[in-house]
C-alpha cells in the first residue's frame, strides 16, 4: 500500500506535486530481503558513528515482531541510484496505531524537491493498512538543538513544517535505550540512555496543543514494548527508561513546536 496525498502533513504541500512514479520503491519487512543491505548503508554510514542506528542483528529482531508489530524499511532509488530512505514501525495498542519513526535520510540532490515529505507520509500509509480505521500516533526521537550541528535545526524546522509538536521536555525527559553492542556496553561501564526530544504527530489533531501525562506514557510504553526484545533486560532497566519519573496521569503536559 504507497501513500496517498491524503497521508501527507499539512505543510507537506509541495510533495502533492512530485509524482512517486518517477522513483523506484522498495518497501522491505525482513531481513532476508535482497534491498535490506541497499537500505541498511546508507543509514549505518550516517547515523552509526553517532550511536543512533541499530546493529544488523537488531533489527533482524525487529522483522520478527510481526504480526504483533511490522518494521518495515522504504528505499528509493531513481535510475538505480540511492535517492532516499527510512525506517518505521507500526504498535498496535489498544486505543491507536502508534508508529515509531527510526530514521529518515534523504540524497542531497533530492532535498527540497518534495521527496522527504512522501517518505513522511509512508509511515501513515503502514497504519492505514494494518487497521484503516484505528487513530494514528507518530513518534519520532529527535536530537536536541546544538550549535555546532546545524542539521539539527533543519530537521527540527522539518518536522515541525509538517506538523509535529514535541512533548515539553521540561516535564518528561525521553531516554533512547542504548544502541551499543552489549560488549561495548558492559566495558563502558552499563547501559546509557540517550536523551531526545519526543516529537508526535497525532492524525488529525494537529491543533492540539495539549496531551494528558497518561497519553504520553501509553505512547512511550508502546515505544519501549517495541524495543524490549531486542535489548538485554538489565539494559532496558535503566532508571532513564522507567516510566514512574514522568508526571502523574492527570497532569497536562504541553505540546510545543520543534524548535521552540
Amino acid at each position: 500500500m504507497f501513500p496517498s496525498t491524503a497521508d501527507l502533513a499539512p505543510g507537506d504541500a509541495k510533495s502533492a506535486a512530485l509524482d512517486l512514479a518517477a522513483f523506484e520503491v522498495h518497501r522491505i519487512r525482513a531481513a532476508d530481503d535482497p534491498w535490506f543491505e541497499a537500505a541498511y548503508a546508507p543509514l549505518w554510514a550516517e547515523f552509526g558513528a553517532k550511536n543512533e542506528m541499530e546493529r544488523r542483528e537488531t533489527l533482524a529482531a525487529r522483522f520478527r515482531l510481526a504480526p504483533a508489530m511490522m518494521f518495515e524499511m522504504v528505499l528509493v532509488q531513481q535510475g538505480g541510484a540511492f535517492a532516499a530512505v527510512r525506517d518505521h514501525t507500526a504498535i498496535p495498542t489498544e486505543q491507536e496505531t502508534v508508529v515509531h519513526l527510526s530514521h529518515n535520510l534523504v540524497a542531497t540532490e533530492h532535498r527540497r524537491s518534495g521527496l522527504a515529505g512522501w517518505m513522511r507520509a509512508f509511515p501513515v500509509a503502514l497504519a492505514r493498512e494494518l487497521r484503516p480505521t484505528a487513530p494514528v500516533t507518530l513518534a519520532a526521537e529527535m536530537e536536541y538543538d546544538a550549535a555546532d550541528d546545524p542539521n539539527r535545526a533543519i530537521r527540527l524546522r522539518a518536522y515541525e513544517k509538517a506538523g509535529f509538536l514535541k512533548v515539553d521536555p521540561a516535564r518528561v525527559q525521553y531516554h533512547q535505550p542504548d544502541f551499543r553492542a552489549p560488549e561495548m556496553i558492559d566495558a563502558s561501564g552499563g547501559p546509557r540512555p540517550l536523551p531526545f526530544q519526543l516529537l508526535l504527530r497525532r492524525i488529525g489533531r494537529e491543533d492540539e496543543h495539549t496531551i494528558s501525562a497518561d497519553e504520553v506514557r501509553r505512547i512511550v510504553r508502546a515505544l519501549y514494548a517495541m524495543y524490549g526484545p531486542q535489548f538485554r533486560s538489565q539494559d532496558m532497566a535503566h532508571p532513564s527508561l522507567d516510566l514512574a519519573a514522568y508526571p502523574p496521569g492527570d497532569a497536562t503536559l504541553a505540546l510545543l513546536p520543534p524548535t521552540a
